[in-house]
């Protein structure tokens, strides 16, 4: 199983979340390419620690809304949008290269991922942007989503994305972080959860119902309270139950 994190989500003096422990953990990197979180120096730094500790870079795409942390949904043009993509996906597969690797996926971020699962016109636009940069980068999405449906449609390499640390509604999608259940704070329930759902493909949704789904890689949020205590245990149950951690992504050139 692939276990991820978003990680470069710092900006010049600001820190959020530990990386450099977060790295020691996890497998794949979704590291952020400056719209709605990172600044050149922190992202280059952020793919310098991955490539030392190799771990896997992947690009975590989003909105243009550093105020709002990429969590605000933005009404955007198609072409707009997968110009921003582009661009984005450049710069951070350029810092990635000047680090020693390469950006090997794309995970959408906030409230675009949120967007995508159900948004047929922004999810054919992230298809359309990976697809013109590289056909050959594999996308993370909701189990479900049109986002990954499309991009299956396209040709893309689909990656099946759970949440370590989110609640779950009855028909799969998450629960959104204003709501009552969003976030999951005890490492050792979490922990639980995630070796539920790798051992039977289930998890216990908001409403006590249980869901099925189906998952390719493991999501511990780098800015949650506890994200490193968190990702260990995730980390530790899953071994332990004789899981090997690995990233579905391949290894730089």
């Amino acid at each position: 199983m692939d276990l991820n994190s978003d990680l470069g989500e710092g900006f010049g003096a600001w820190r959020l979340g530990d990386d450099n422990a977060m790295l020691d953990v996890v497998s794949s990197a979704n590291v952020a390419c400056g719209f709605h979180a990172g600044d050149p120096r922190t992202l280059l730094a952020t793919c310098e620690r991955a490539v030392r500790q190799g771990v896997v870079i992947g690009a975590q795409v989003g909105y243009r809304d550093l105020a709002g942390f990429g969590r605000r949904f933005i009404d955007y043009d198609s072409a707009d949008l997968v110009a921003d993509l582009i661009y984005q996906l450049g710069a951070l597969d350029g810092l990635a290269r000047a680090a020693g690797d390469r950006v090997l996926y794309v995970k959408p971020h906030g409230a675009l991922y949120n967007a995508i699962v159900h948004h047929e016109q922004q999810a054919a636009a992230v298809v359309d942007a990976v697809r013109r940069y590289d056909p050959d980068l594999p996308v993370l999405g909701l189990p479900g989503s049109v986002f990954l449906d499309l991009a299956e449609e396209a040709g893309l390499t689909t990656v099946r994305e759970a949440f370590a640390d989110r609640g779950y509604r009855p028909d799969g999608t998450l629960v959104p972080r204003r709501e009552p259940g969003a976030l999951l704070h005890d490492p050792e329930m979490v922990a639980e959860r995630m070796l539920r759902l790798v051992t039977d493909r289930t998890l216990v949704a908001v409403d006590g119902s249980v869901i099925k789904v189906e998952a390719d890689s493991i999501c511990v949020h780098g800015d949650s309270p506890g994200a490193v205590a968190m990702a260990r245990a995730v980390h530790d149950a899953l071994t332990g139950a004789g899981v090997p951690i690995t990233a579905f992504a391949g290894s730089g050139p």
